[in-house]
């Protein structure tokens, strides 16, 4: 009776882990939208990394790294994908409802099972299919594409949670020969590196307005206020994945995985009071659709 108390008391507290986990990462949304006013995606993916990568650091020279590595190529495919979902996730929040740009990066796990499918030869069983024909419904249903094509602001929202997707597979692969903070490391090392080399070619370049958020002009912020966003969502992002890693840590990873999706809704809240329009009865049920399939690949 006892230890039956303790599990379920050990679930609760990975659950109120994770929903402050969801809160918090919504609220790094709506950071990022409003520091899109005055920024450039870019120059927001460029600060939030380089502190990162400070943060990091210290934790690597205060305890040193365990693992051995070996597979540098991969460990650099990481940090390259990882960089490509973030700067498409922060030029969606800037262009598209901050509710809309979460779900479909929400959308990786679909294509975590469709690489897995491809690349590590996994097979897709009854509730795996189930959830990716639920999941990509949901996704028309919130880019309401004309014909066969949808915008191109939601379809780089959707291309985000392919290469969100890529990186998760690509950690299954290193994650016994690198220490966690490596690759995280790799993640926001490329994340400040490759943003840097674009500030620099960007007077060069003339690039097409599809690709004009990949290469804009840098600006110093000046703002003292700019400022103060910048280091709060580098702490609120720190301050989320050490919740998620509690959350999982404490609970039952199947449950305390659903319960992630709370962010959505929360997120579609602080994209409201941004004043982004509220969704109608389409996103709404799309947004559905697509936890819902989150749901069925974890029974998968």
């Amino acid at each position: 009776m006892r230890e039956t108390v303790h599990r379920l008391n050990t679930i609760d507290r990975g659950i109120l882990f994770m929903l402050a986990s969801a809160l918090i990462s919504a609220m790094n949304g709506a950071v990022a939208k409003v520091l899109g006013d005055g920024m450039s995606a870019m120059e927001i993916v460029f600060f939030r990394n380089m502190i990162g990568v400070l943060i990091i650091l210290a934790t690597l020279r205060h305890t040193p790294a365990a693992l051995p590595g070996g597979r540098l190529h991969l460990l650099l495919m990481r940090g390259f994908f990882g960089f490509s979902a973030m700067i498409l996730f922060f030029y969606t929040i800037t262009t598209i409802p901050l509710g809309e740009a979460i779900t479909l990066n929400k959308t990786s796990p679909l294509f975590v099972a469709i690489l897995a499918f491809f690349l590590m030869k996994e097979r897709l069983n009854t509730y795996a299919i189930l959830a990716l024909v639920v999941g990509f419904s949901g996704v028309l249903f919130i880019t309401k594409p004309a014909g066969f094509s949808m915008s191109y602001d939601h379809f780089l929202g959707l291309l985000g949670g392919f290469f969100a997707a890529c990186a998760y597979a690509t950690i299954k692969r290193i994650r016994d020969i690198y220490d966690a903070r490596v690759i995280v490391l790799s993640f926001v090392g490329l994340g400040t590196v490759l943003p840097l080399l674009l500030f620099l070619v960007a007077p060069f370049v003339d690039a097409p307005e599809t690709l004009a958020f990949l290469f804009p002009e840098f600006t110093l912020p000046a703002s003292n206020t700019t400022w103060a966003l910048i280091a709060f969502m580098a702490i609120i992002s720190t301050l989320s994945q050490w919740l998620l890693t509690k959350a999982y840590s404490l609970g039952r990873a199947g449950i305390v995985g659903v319960v992630s999706y709370t962010n959505i809704p929360f997120a579609i809240g602080f994209g409201w009071m941004l004043g982004d329009p509220f969704p109608d009865i389409w996103v709404w049920l799309g947004i559905g659709l697509i936890v819902s399939a989150g749901v069925l690949l974890k029974k998968s």
